[in-house]
């Protein structure tokens, strides 16, 4: 796994906002993987340039076999505050798009609150195609944070409303696959939940 992809959004380091809940513009996509379904709202008017990034994406159907690769838990996380997330995307592969502009959590307001969605990034205006799912609150995710040494945290656009079993399942999968960073030792999946599909829901 390239070193950009696995580390991005922690540098080799359910609620949202009440208002974010109440999005009647919500765009629906399952996420459909080996280990089951995960339904995710996106919020294109809170966080227009990150939704419509992730979009060309699913429609263009580059999602297709993907894979959930990288699992960050309290016990092996190597970076501060510590943080519970899985992290997947194209991975190794070269992303067809370049990477979009920062949408930071003061600018639109979704926090990173259990189940919430949210682009892995190294600096800022880096993010492509690798997202993550936070399991648990996560505020030191937030923009002004301390994960992420600018300040700028990361840039959450949507929320898991079914499935948080499934991401649950995956992130207490065996973590034993070798990685290029020590901050990543421990967090690649020994066999990546293959991401089969994303599609809109009608």
């Amino acid at each position: 796994m390239k070193t950009e992809s696995i580390a991005t959004f922690l540098l080799l380091p359910f609620l949202f906002a009440a208002s974010a809940t109440a999005d009647d513009a919500a765009v629906s996509v399952v996420v459909t993987t080996t280990q089951g379904d995960i339904t995710i709202a996106l919020y294109p008017e809170k966080a227009p340039v990150t939704v419509a990034n992730f979009l060309r994406y699913v429609d263009g159907e580059h999602y297709d076999g993907a894979s959930f690769y990288r699992v960050v838990t309290y016990e092996n996380d190597n970076g501060a505050p510590k943080i519970e997330v899985i992290q997947g995307g194209l991975g190794d592969a070269e992303s067809p798009f370049p990477p979009i502009a920062h949408e930071t959590t003061k600018d639109t307001g979704l926090l990173h609150r259990d189940g919430v969605i949210s682009m892995a990034r190294l600096e800022v205006g880096t993010a492509s195609s690798e997202f993550f799912i936070c399991i648990g609150d996560q505020p030191g995710l937030d923009h002004g944070a301390a994960r992420y040494p600018d300040g700028q945290g990361f840039a959450a656009f949507g929320r898991v409303t079914a499935g948080m079993d499934i991401v649950i399942k995956i992130n207490k999968l065996e973590a034993g696959a070798p990685s290029d960073s020590a901050y990543t030792a421990g967090q690649i999946l020994s066999e990546p939940v293959i991401i089969e599909r994303i599609r809109r829901l009608d």
